[in-house]
């Protein structure tokens, strides 16, 4: 078990303020920068969709957002755990949905907090807004109101209605179930299963699971008074009484006697050793109660190492996450302009799921991850991050809801669309969370060289409480504690190990490694112990470099190429060469890497072609399949000058080197990125957009990577420093502690 990530009330606080605040921002999909553009985006132009519209109301999804459009929308009665708080508390978590939606399947989403107890008031609300999405996302909404207003909204809308803390739960748990019940060779129609809690997301499991084909009489559902039996009168209500069975059983203890399934909605402790003792053989165990579940993984199998168990946490095999269901099945809906989200939609994505966690894993994933993920008992659920999830859950979803008929526009090229979903999110993005799942795997020693900076120690604390690893800050002691006084964080204290390098026992060792290293290249051995003592940066390569900490990260105190060559005092680049800086751009779901951004100033044709496989090393290992485009002013020899000789020449060594990917120079940048601008190339050795940018220079790629973060609307990640026989990252002056938390990471989990 893997130590369970904890946020503070202060970070989380500090998360969602800084910069601009909250998590959402608007941005516009059309050119705005002329009069006309205006003109045909506003008045006059927008008259010939308005009546496109009024004549067809189809029309909206040609010529709106409408079809990528999604509400989130809550009035705060079952706020997470903390039960109603009102509209207004849970904004928060209806950003965070939205920005789920866009992260894992490119839905726009827009939250709505609608201060309405009163269902019939809260139904008119969301009905009358309709028009303006495409699918309706419920959340927080508490039970039974829950099912009043779902099943009313479902009956007068024309477009998805879909309680996520319902339906989510199920469908995920759902498709678990169908991989435990191969793997304990059993099957739906027989088994026994035994449901504890009957709010909203245990009775859509139990619902989801009959309609799989489960026998009613063999479901018991029981809640906080007992089972739910025939007859039975105290604390019932229509949904409860629909799943009533003739039993004699009255207690869990007494329903669970020989059952072969255990799904939990309830609370911690729920579910006994002496409770799981008494089930059939090989029980299932989904214990989906949050923060803690009914019965742990550990407990469970003290009694019952035959069980096959899940929970609702990441820290355990087999997590039920939500995130596995929503984003991807709305994507699917929303892409044949389902009217509803039914049953068959459901089913079909919860059999893609179990089909998925059946495959082998690739190997970016696997990689990224630490572990070969392998179908079996601690493998039954997909992995949240894995990045087939966007080609397979909607092509499933979208081809249920065509044979189903709610399909409004029915896809006729299923392949094209596939590839389609494929394009829409690049692999980048979850193998770089997956990182951070393989560091909690195996947690890493970590120095923080700057460790008297804020957003240093504000890192260093993340990174303990993440439990990534035990964070060392460089730093004087007293100086340290200072500041973690005045921004509140001097409990924090206990959670780090704080290391002045001028007072460390380790500068006699430090020193003499420094010096074998260094006294044939001008210093003095005075010179090496005033550098280990005074220097943070060499100090702390020292301790990667012997052994004493696993990875370093620095940087916002130096100049990248200054915090580069204190590095590099005491850690060498692989065979004697120097190391490549390749920063990472996201931008609208796609991703591209340029380098050198770090080390070569003028580099030569063999310099350039050493970089492209370095560059394309690491995005195979991120999930890209490789284009390096070797950039120029020119394209393939006009205008011509030396660079562009430089970009040609190295583009003819990786063709003679015969390298496994695809490569071509030179090339102007905007030839690189647009296959519309590539097609008067037809010889080019590119069949894509290129994702690996190579520069003539380590200043045009800092320039152009550094630009495109400040003024293009996307995320920066590195220059990551690839090749160095030790693990050290180096952040920009400007990162935020987010930023410094990931180069960490990418530290503690080097990608060779």
């Amino acid at each position: 078990m893997v130590k369970r990530t904890r946020v503070s009330d202060e970070e989380a606080l500090a998360f969602h303020s800084m910069g601009r605040p909250g998590k959402l921002e608007i941005t516009v999909t059309k050119p705005m920068g002329t009069q006309r553009d205006l003109a045909l985006a506003y008045s006059p132009g927008v008259a010939a969709p308005v009546r496109a519209i009024a004549e067809n109301p189809d029309a909206a999804y040609d010529y709106t957002a409408k079809g990528n459009l999604v509400a989130v929308i809550s009035n705060g009665t079952a706020i997470l755990g903390l039960g109603d708080l009102g509209a207004l508390a849970s904004k928060p978590v209806m950003e965070g949905k939205c920005a789920l939606f866009k992260r894992f399947a490119d839905v726009d989403a827009i939250d709505l907090e609608v201060d309405a107890h009163d269902p019939e008031e809260l139904i008119r609300a969301i009905r009358v807004l309709g028009p303006s999405f495409g699918g309706i996302n419920l959340e927080d909404i508490k039970a039974p109101e829950c099912f009043i207003i779902e099943q009313r909204l479902r009956e007068d809308m024309d477009i998805p209605v879909f309680h996520d803390d319902q339906h989510g739960t199920a469908i995920i748990c759902a498709a678990g179930l169908i991989n435990a019940l191969h793997i304990a060779r059993k099957k739906i129609d027989e088994v026994r299963i035994v449901l504890n809690g009957a709010g909203a997301a245990g009775l859509a499991c139990i619902e989801l699971i009959k309609a799989m084909g489960a026998k009613p009489e063999n479901c018991i559902i029981c809640d906080t008074k007992g089972v739910v039996y025939r007859g039975r009168l105290e604390g019932m209500n229509q949904w409860k009484s629909a799943h009533a069975v003739e039993t004699s059983a009255r207690s869990l203890t007494d329903a669970l006697e020989g059952a072969d399934v255990f799904l939990g909605v309830s609370a911690k402790g729920a579910l006994s050793g002496a409770m799981l003792k008494a089930m059939a053989r090989n029980p299932i165990i989904f214990a989906m109660a949050n923060p803690d579940p009914e019965i742990t993984p550990e407990e469970a199998h003290e009694v019952r190492p035959d069980a096959i168990v899940a929970t609702g946490r990441s820290d355990y095999p087999n997590q039920v996450n939500n995130v596995l269901g929503f984003p991807y099945i709305f994507r699917g809906a929303l892409d044949v302009r389902a009217r509803s989200i039914n049953d068959e939609m459901k089913i079909a994505a919860a059999n893609a799921l179990a089909e998925l966690a059946r495959e082998d894993v690739p190997d970016e994933v696997a990689a990224a991850y630490g572990r070969r993920l392998q179908y079996g008992p601690d493998y039954i659920i997909p992995a949240p991050f894995d990045p087939r999830l966007i080609s397979r859950i909607p092509l499933a979803v979208a081809v249920a809801a065509m044979e189903s008929g709610v399909a409004r526009r029915p896809i006729i090229d299923i392949e094209a669309y596939e590839k389609s979903l494929k394009a829409r999110l690049d692999p980048t993005t979850s193998m770089l969370q997956a990182l951070y799942e393989r560091v909690l795997v195996n947690p890493k020693r970590m120095v923080f060289a700057e460790g008297e900076e804020e957003r240093v120690m504000r890192a260093a604390i993340a990174y303990a409480r993440g439990g990534y690893g035990e964070a060392i800050l460089i730093g004087r002691e007293e100086r340290v504690r200072e500041t973690l006084t005045k921004v509140g964080l001097e409990g924090a204290e206990e959670e780090i190990t704080i290391l002045n390098a001028a007072l460390s026992d380790k500068v006699p060792e430090y020193t003499e490694y420094l010096y074998k290293r260094l006294q044939r290249k001008g210093f003095l051995h005075r010179d090496c112990q005033r550098m280990i003592q005074q220097d943070r940066n060499i100090f702390s390569a020292a301790m990667v470099a012997l052994g004493d900490a696993d990875g370093m990260v620095t940087g916002l105190t130096r100049k990248t190429a200054v915090a580069l060559d204190a590095i590099q005092r005491a850690i060498d680049g692989y065979h004697g060469k120097p190391p490549v800086g390749v920063s990472i751009l996201l931008a609208r779901g796609r991703t591209v890497l340029i380098a050198d951004t770090v080390t070569h100033d003028a580099p030569s044709a063999e310099d350039l072609a050493n970089i492209s496989e370095s560059a394309a090393w690491l995005a195979r290992r991120l999930g890209l399949e490789p284009r390096v485009a070797l950039l120029a002013q020119s394209t393939f020899g006009y205008p011509d000058g030396e660079p562009s000789r430089r970009m040609r020449e190295a583009a003819e060594i990786l063709a003679a080197r015969e390298v496994d990917f695809e490569a071509d120079g030179d090339m102007a940048v905007d030839v690189a990125l647009n296959m519309t601008g590539m097609a008067a190339y037809p010889f080019s050795r590119l069949t894509g957009p290129a994702n690996v940018l190579i520069a003539p220079d380590r200043h045009g790629a800092s320039i152009a990577a550094k630009m495109l973060r400040e003024i293009g609307g996307c995320t920066m990640i590195g220059p990551i420093l690839v090749g160095l026989e030790h693990s050290a990252q180096i952040a920009s002056m400007t990162a935020t502690v987010s930023e410094i938390l990931n180069m960490a990471i990418l530290a503690a989990s080097p990608l060779d």
